[in-house]
């Protein structure tokens, strides 16, 4: 038996700061050298950040992360690297480059690049050809990169085939509701049914919509796990793995092999089925909050509070993020906000900690009341009172946000973008959406997470139990126009996450009437959603990135004609 020490450097890169980048990986090799390890391995892309998109149509862009690779091989004496880095032939590849002793020893090229949901990869890569293995100071090593290990017939199953006695997985695999589960499920098999040790190093951080949960993993030939980093934080862990050696083979060597095709293999999970999902969802909030404000170089944020639950677990992810210090509530009431919500606002701030600042909205609003009773008869009558009062909001917001240079955090949750159920230029104005992929239902299970953290109800009970309300008219509620929300969800969730058809859904005993209202209004507020600011992406079919629907569309519109006549 051989021990073979490696040490996985779970990092925080920033896309397009290919110089902090490489200070960071330079760190931890020293680190890795301090603890005698004999390899140390880092995240897919880690020299460019992940993903770079089109930056990777920039010639020189390519050539600054092959200068940043060279400074990197310069200090790995005595210690071998794998790096993730953008290698350029003809083409350019997602790459691997296994480093030993300052030389550049080879090169994996990723094989099975991923082109849906968030990934986009052969708009820029060519797909690499020739899965290979190495030997690390006599150990057989397959490398890898992310989509080749999630494949059923994968490049490491030849690389197995070839000898490889540990598999090195590079990985910038994203965060979704329930993925965990599915990708130690899948880890667990692919180490068991090939008999090998597999070590996946996953990116972990925020960028943009995207955020990477970490949780990089070592199993054995048995398929347990023998070593965990950390879920949402930078990780940095060294483990020892007893592997037998037969050959005294030269100390390192590149071995070649043949190209292979395979099948992907997709999460659908988005459902909070415990309470470590519920956990992970949170930390995702506020690790996406912090990374995209900071790497966007705001300091603090601003978010328009209204007593309501929405406002109030943005504002509590927000201070969790960013520190009380740099987030300010605005509170604009109005004739329609009650009491009790407007109570609730200064406890939910105090209770944070954060600044609350105070701009009524009722003598701008009686401008507008002047003006549009001459020009615009029976205004009143319709939304257009109610959108004018979101709109007073956001021209307010906006200006402490420019005055300030405070980035705004608007409020909206999943479960109103679908349906609408916003007011374009008004209450979706923001620079960042940190529940935007969160359905109303999951919005009362993350407040009820955060409040078991403390002692004290951070969010008060009166805005858990108070009936969900716009307070744009006398009296309002959200279920005045709406379904239950956790009717709403069901449906939408089929429809959008499942693309369950219309028949389907209402087979499912939903109220046809209901049903086919919904998704009339998912597929008319397209436009909408196409002009709100981006969000934290943690179901498999987030707006925007995953779910890509035309604005001019009339296939639903047909689709309900041919759904037999409606119940009266």
């Amino acid at each position: 038996m051989s021990k073979f020490r490696i040490s996985l450097a779970q990092i925080n890169t920033s896309v397009g700061d290919l110089k902090l980048n490489t200070e960071k990986i330079i760190s931890h090799i020293e680190l890795a050298k301090s603890q005698k390890s004999e390899l140390v391995i880092f995240p897919e892309l880690s020299i460019t950040g992940y993903p770079p998109e089109d930056l990777l149509l920039r010639p020189q862009f390519i050539q600054d992360n092959i200068r940043q690779l060279k400074k990197i091989i310069s200090v790995t004496e005595k210690i071998s690297v794998i790096i993730g880095f953008v290698d350029s032939k003809t083409n350019i590849y997602n790459a691997a480059a296994l480093i030993s002793n300052n030389n550049l020893i080879g090169v994996h090229h990723k094989i099975l690049l991923p082109n849906y949901g968030v990934f986009d990869e052969l708009r820029y890569f060519k797909p690499g050809k020739t899965p290979s293995i190495f030997r690390v100071n006599n150990i057989p090593l397959g490398i890898n990169i992310c989509e080749d290990i999630w494949h059923n017939h994968g490049p490491f199953i030849k690389q197995r085939e070839m000898g490889a006695q540990v598999i090195i997985n590079i990985n910038a695999s994203p965060y979704e509701i329930g993925k965990k589960k599915i990708r130690e499920s899948m880890l667990k098999e692919r180490a068991q049914s090939n008999n090998i040790y597999i070590a996946y190093i996953n990116l972990v951080g925020g960028q943009d919509e995207l955020v990477f949960d970490g949780c990089s993993t070592v199993l054995n030939p048995k398929g347990e796990i023998i070593a965990q980093a950390k879920s949402f934080e930078e990780d940095f862990m060294t483990i020892d793995l007893n592997i037998s050696t037969k050959n005294n083979l030269s100390k390192i060597e590149k071995i070649p092999a043949n190209n292979l095709i395979s099948k992907s293999i997709k999460n659908n999970n988005h459902y909070l089925s415990d309470s470590n999902e519920i956990k992970d969802l949170y930390e995702s909030l506020v690790l996406g909050t912090k990374d995209y404000v900071t790497k966007c170089n705001f300091k603090k944020v601003i978010i328009a509070m209204s007593g309501g639950i929405d406002s109030s677990l943005v504002s509590t992810i927000a201070t969790d993020a960013l520190g009380k210090e740099n987030v300010l509530g605005l509170s604009m009431p109005s004739r329609f906000n009650s009491k009790g919500s407007i109570n609730d606002t200064n406890e939910i701030a105090l209770n944070l900690g954060i600044k609350l600042k105070t701009i009524p909205i009722e003598e701008i609003f009686n401008h507008y009341e002047k003006i549009l009773n001459k020009d615009i008869p029976n205004w009143q009558s319709n939304m257009v009172s109610e959108n004018i009062q979101a709109r007073i909001r956001a021209n307010i917001i906006m200006a402490l946000s420019n005055q300030k240079n405070l980035l705004i955090l608007s409020t909206g949750n999943k479960s109103e973008i679908a349906i609408g159920y916003t007011t374009i230029y008004g209450d979706m104005v923001g620079g960042f959406s940190v529940i935007k992929d969160i359905y109303k239902t999951n919005v009362y299970k993350l407040a009820k997470y955060r409040n078991s953290l403390s002692k004290k109800n951070i969010i008060p009970q009166s805005i858990i139990e108070r009936p969900p309300s716009a307070e744009l008219r006398e009296n309002q509620t959200d279920q005045d126009t709406l379904p239950k929300y956790s009717i709403l969800d069901s449906i939408l969730k089929a429809y959008i996450e499942n693309e369950s058809d219309i028949n389907e859904i209402i087979n499912q005993g939903y109220d046809r009437n209901t049903v086919v209202d919904v998704i009339k209004l998912v597929d008319k507020n397209e436009y909408k959603r196409r002009q709100s600011p981006p969000g934290i992406k943690v179901t498999s079919k987030n707006f925007g990135r995953d779910r890509r629907m035309p604005i001019a569309n009339n296939y639903t519109k047909h689709i309900i004609n041919n759904v037999s006549m409606r119940k009266k």
